[in-house]
């Protein structure tokens, strides 16, 4: 309890009950897989999107999740899978009038200053709705590297092809577009359903290794696939992270003294994701655990769940996954007239460990369930916010902005830059940071309070009010890890 009064009495002199770090992963899921897309057609797919973005950018969200192979499909341009249904409501039909989803968000995303990451499901191949296929997908030319399990249809893990399969897909993606991360949820082995078995009798007699037991080598297959699965990807571009969001329980305490004092479905023991060990091998880049329990579930607690992420899984970025309608519909605990969205963000704001959150789902918010999205706008997510760091790929800083000048123009007051020279991709500056500071202020770059732009632009529009004021302008470079450069420095009267 003084830990958390400290904390607070902290908090408050930093600024305000709602000061925020100047790094924080902010991200939300736009799925497809739910049919919100399916059918709609370009225009109107396209305005939908336009309009979340726009509003995932009035909150302040700095990263998109979008779904892109729900089924070994894609929603985009692909030699290797055909069209989803998800996207035209035929399989292997491509839209009309044509266009590349992904290529299209990657574009809008980086617009309004947003990382998209590319969300794969990897061995999902048929989902229950789906009745039929196109001749060119796998389930079509391969039938024997399929599993059928509670009437869906899987890669089957256990064979060393689907691997590589699912790798040549990711490869495809990340050649091909400027995507910032590629991302998978918690489908690896099918989620459990009673009194049915998993049909891997014959690859485990072909790939068994030596491995007695069935579910250690159900393990080992998924753990080939991860470790395979981040080297192609940094391979192809080191600075694309790779993001994976188990299911919220690792483990229970019933199981394995490791384990949370919870009791319900387990990445380890029952969907075979050791996520622990990829985490603390550095087979991915972030890590988003699906927690999207209230605080007092008798299950699963959001707050035990929560401490025990952060005490265990600190080896590479941890974001929490919310879920936006079970948050808003229960009460907090400590205050009845008011709902679970506050008091989650504090028991966060205690963890050393959680490094931002990711929202299920971007509709939820963008509708502002529960004033949801008005509170992230006023007070959580107020000001911008800079990635989390990733110093094993890269910690260079590049260069500063140069050539920095205010140019007078019809429209008003510009503030121009120039790109710094760049020898190697880690040099480059993809992004801007613009600080503003009044005539007195503290100069101070770590509170992201200052901060009024993010942007890929290499100009910055000066708010002129009567050109009796003067005002301090910083502005920094990123580069793709988001690296921050020394700041240019220009002062101008407004």
């Amino acid at each position: 309890m003084k830990k958390v009064l400290l904390l607070f009495f902290l908090i408050l002199a930093a600024g305000g009950a709602f000061a925020q770090q100047k790094r924080e992963f902010r991200g939300a899921w736009i799925q497809c897989v739910n049919g919100q897309f399916q059918g709609m057609g370009t225009e109107q797919m396209q305005r939908t999107l336009t309009y979340q973005l726009d509003e995932l950018q009035k909150m302040g969200a700095n990263a998109i999740i979008f779904q892109v192979r729900p089924e070994c499909d894609a929603l985009y341009q692909s030699s290797l899978e055909p069209w989803s249904r998800f996207l035209t409501g035929q399989q292997g039909r491509p839209p009309k009038p044509y266009w590349d989803p992904l290529q299209w968000m990657v574009f809008e995303c980086h617009k309004r200053g947003m990382e998209l990451h590319a969300w794969i499901n990897p061995y999902r191949a048929k989902t229950k709705g789906t009745t039929a296929v196109a001749v060119t997908h796998v389930t079509a030319r391969h039938p024997e590297r399929c599993m059928e399990y509670d009437e869906l249809m899987l890669l089957n893990p256990g064979l060393p092809e689907n691997r590589d399969y699912i790798c040549e897909v990711a490869r495809d993606i990340v050649t091909r577009y400027d995507v910032d991360g590629i991302h998978m949820d918690d489908y690896f082995y099918p989620y459990p359903v009673a009194g049915l078995t998993i049909p891997d009798d014959n690859a485990y007699r072909q790939y068994s290794n030596g491995i007695a037991d069935r579910g250690d080598w159900r393990r080992h297959n998924v753990n080939l696939f991860i470790k395979q699965f981040y080297e192609t990807v940094h391979q192809a571009k080191p600075w694309v992270k790779v993001g994976i969001s188990p299911f919220g329980i690792y483990r229970n305490k019933r199981s394995a003294s490791i384990g949370s004092e919870t009791n319900g479905l387990q990445n380890y023991d029952d969907l075979y994701a050791d996520v622990l060990l990829w985490v603390n091998n550095g087979w991915l880049d972030y890590c988003v655990p699906q927690v999207y329990w209230e605080i007092g579930n008798k299950a699963a607690d959001y707050d035990t769940l929560v401490r025990w992420w952060d005490r265990y899984c600190g080896n590479r970025p941890l974001y929490i996954g919310e879920d936006i309608e079970r948050t808003v519909k229960n009460a907090d605990p400590q205050n009845p007239k008011r709902n679970q969205q506050w008091a989650k963000h504090q028991i966060c704001m205690q963890m050393k460990n959680v490094k931002g959150s990711v929202l299920w789902y971007a509709k939820a918010a963008v509708d502002n369930v529960g004033n949801y999205a008005t509170t992230l706008r006023q007070n959580y997510w107020r000001y911008p916010a800079l990635q989390p760091l990733l110093p094993y790929i890269d910690k260079k800083a590049p260069g500063k902005p140069v050539k920095m000048k205010q140019i007078k123009t019809d429209d008003g007051p510009v503030l121009f830059w120039q790109a710094p020279k760049a020898k190697k991709w880690g040099d480059e500056a993809i992004k801007y940071v613009v600080y503003r500071f009044a005539k007195g202020d503290k100069v101070d770059t770590d509170n992201a309070a200052n901060i009024v732009a993010v942007t890929t632009n290499t100009f910055y529009k000066l708010p002129y009010i009567n050109g009796n004021h003067t005002y301090t302008y910083l502005v920094t470079t990123l580069d793709r890890l988001q690296n921050e450069s020394k700041p240019a420095k220009k002062k101008v009267k407004l």
